[in-house]
């Protein structure tokens, strides 16, 4: 198969073509139909995160299932499917008390192979790491079945992917990590692609007034198709109290979707007291969040982090496709631009840019 293989940090991807290996007992081949562009990949791209390379990047992707191995029962050959970075065991303490989306970050080597097995991935003899479980910039995915939800086959492919990681994890802190509760006021700092599906979501939970934050007007203008009432853009003066302004002393909840140690700070700064802060955005490995501590326990605020939007997937992923169909979750509108394998290096550099037109870019493989 052809795959957009990662060499080097800060270096185009090269294409080339990489042998994937049969599926073992509860691993799925799924041919890639669509994959999206996000700014994770971005981190790991440009080397804010490490990596060992030469490895597969992409973890946003939807298919067609091609091969199952001999015990998966989640999934079926012709299956259309969504897939997502955050698999769950379904024995451990985190998913028998409802909290799947924290179980891969405790038992990872449950969904890879053995050291000692043949890799999932190689270009001759040559090992090539899988992204995350999923390495989805290739025509083919190779993943433990927990990583797949089976979904309406109606469903454009290309809108499907983003629902797997950016979609997911707007929407899904908005209804599972804050709850946020009808009527409430909502600040979103961060308006890109997870951004933006943070305010679709807290427009679907029915919050009085969303506000985005942004230093582009250009994603400021995107954020009121997604739900946003009003828009700050710290150019104009300090968005805390900006925020607080508009708000007569700050919001219910926030969500922090860039992962900037200032942004987190900023993010629980300007809540009212009880309010509830959601951190998003990947904050680099070694970077702490400072807050008032007496502030803290006075006013009751909370700071939370979220992962994945704390999913349930294989719930939340037929129910987010129904939204979509009803009009209320704006998947069409996240979509920037479709690319081909080829296009993939440029996409991050688009992101790494910061171009304010740029929500989700979509790999789409013929």
């Amino acid at each position: 198969m052809r795959a957009a293989v990662m060499r080097e940090a800060n270096k185009p991807l090269s294409i080339e073509d990489v042998t994937v290996s049969k599926p073992g007992p509860r691993e799925v081949l799924v041919r890639v139909k669509a994959a999206g562009v996000c700014h994770s990949d971005v981190h790991f791209w440009d080397g804010d995160f490490p990596i060992e390379a030469p490895v597969i990047l992409g973890h946003e992707s939807a298919g067609i299932v091609e091969q199952v191995g001999s015990m998966v029962s989640a999934v079926k050959p012709g299956d259309h499917v969504v897939s997502i970075l955050s698999p769950f065991c379904g024995a451990c303490e985190y998913c028998l008390s409802g909290h799947m989306s924290v179980c891969h970050t405790v038992n990872r080597p449950l969904f890879n192979r053995e050291p000692t097995e043949a890799p999932r991935l190689a270009i001759g003899k040559e090992k090539v790491n899988q992204f995350l479980n999923l390495s989805s910039f290739a025509e083919q995915i190779l993943v433990h079945e927990n990583t797949l939800c089976a979904i309406d086959p109606e469903m454009p492919m290309d809108r499907a992917a983003l629902i797997g990681c950016g979609v997911i994890t707007g929407v899904g802190s908005v209804f599972h990590a804050a709850k946020v509760e009808p009527g409430s006021t909502v600040a979103v700092i961060g308006c890109g692609g997870v951004g933006l599906s943070t305010i679709n979501g807290a427009a679907i939970a029915g919050a009085s007034r969303i506000i985005a934050v942004d230093l582009s007007d250009d994603k400021l203008k995107m954020a009121k198709t997604f739900g946003a009432t009003d828009f700050v853009n710290p150019k104009n003066g300090n968005p805390v109290e900006q925020v607080k302004e508009l708000t007569g002393g700050g919001v219910h909840y926030s969500f922090e979707c860039i992962g900037l140690k200032l942004t987190a700070e900023q993010s629980y700064l300007m809540l009212r007291p009880r309010g509830v802060s959601t951190i998003i955005g990947m904050i680099p490995p070694g970077v702490n969040i400072e807050v008032p501590g007496i502030e803290l326990m006075v006013t009751e605020k909370r700071l939370q982090g979220a992962i994945m939007g704390s999913n349930r997937f294989r719930i939340d992923f037929p129910r987010l496709i129904e939204l979509y169909k009803q009009g209320r979750l704006h998947l069409d509108d996240l979509v920037s631009d479709r690319i081909g394998i080829d296009g993939i290096t440029d996409a991050l550099q688009n992101l790494k840019d910061n171009k304010g037109t740029v929500a989700r870019q979509v790999v789409v493989f013929d």
